[in-house]
């Protein structure tokens, strides 16, 4: 009975000292199952390393920490035992930002979280558009969001733009959705516009654009205008000076 006693207790024993030896990172807001903490923009993400187990580290071992692999400066005094981060306030670049700490002494023994950063579609406000006619006109949505946008509509004084009709292109990628038609015409391109971006988590995001179509102006050609009086100019200095050279010569 002592024989297999023993094994098992110094199991047990290793497993505790394996426990208390390693470092945890608690957070607010606190962490998942999946180390990955949830938070929004302009929010903030306060971070506390320390052993496991919630007992100071040795005072001569300092805690690291280290954003996406690079280490975070820290100041005197927030190294040793216990360390803490605060991300404030929480902005795009922190989306799947890594924050790990280790003991300075052992790298090897580190914890790690990870952010994930919600936001909407920065679609808001109105923006006043005007284009000649026979340009090309083109309007612009931000649609970048996390969790991406589920759909993007394009309306024209309030009904769904026909792209067909009015010879219209539709671009769309994660970033933004781009409508654009060439040779625009008063009567069917003129009017109010607005783009609709739907996020699964926040809603209906839109933008407003006011269009107004102007008469085509004729461009002045003002460079090949000047190239045409300089030469111009100079064909005229050179007869005056060649007339008064030959006026020169009679004279003598």
């Amino acid at each position: 009975m002592k024989m297999t006693s023993r094994p098992l207790l110094f199991h047990l024993l290793l497993f505790c000292a394996t426990q208390t030896s390693g470092v945890e990172i608690q957070s607010v807001p606190a962490v998942n199952a999946d180390g990955v903490i949830e938070t929004e923009l302009e929010k903030s993400v306060s971070l506390v390393c320390r052993p496991d187990g919630g007992h100071d580290a040795p005072v001569d071992d300092d805690l690291v920490w280290l954003r996406n692999g690079a280490v975070v400066s820290l100041r005197e005094g927030n190294r040793k035992g216990r360390s803490s981060v605060c991300v404030t306030p929480v902005v795009h670049d922190d989306d799947g930002a890594t924050f790990s700490c280790h003991l300075s002494k052992n790298a090897t023994v580190t914890a790690s979280v990870t952010l994930n950063v919600t936001y909407h579609p920065q679609l808001s406000g109105s923006e006043d558009v005007a284009v000649e006619e026979e340009a090309e006109l083109v309007l612009r949505c931000d649609i970048l969001a996390n969790p991406p946008v589920s759909s993007v509509s394009w309306t024209l004084n309030g009904s769904a733009v026909d792209l067909s009709a009015g010879g219209f292109s539709l671009a769309v990628d994660g970033f933004a959705s781009q409508l654009a038609a060439a040779g625009v015409e008063k009567s069917v391109h003129e009017g109010t516009y607005r783009c609709t971006a739907t996020s699964p988590l926040y809603g209906e995001y839109g933008k407003r654009f006011s269009v107004t179509v102007t008469e085509k102006t004729f461009k002045f050609p003002l460079m090949p205008m000047v190239a045409g009086i300089v030469v111009v100019c100079a064909t005229v200095l050179f007869a005056v000076v060649s007339r008064w050279n030959r006026i020169t010569k009679c004279c003598k």
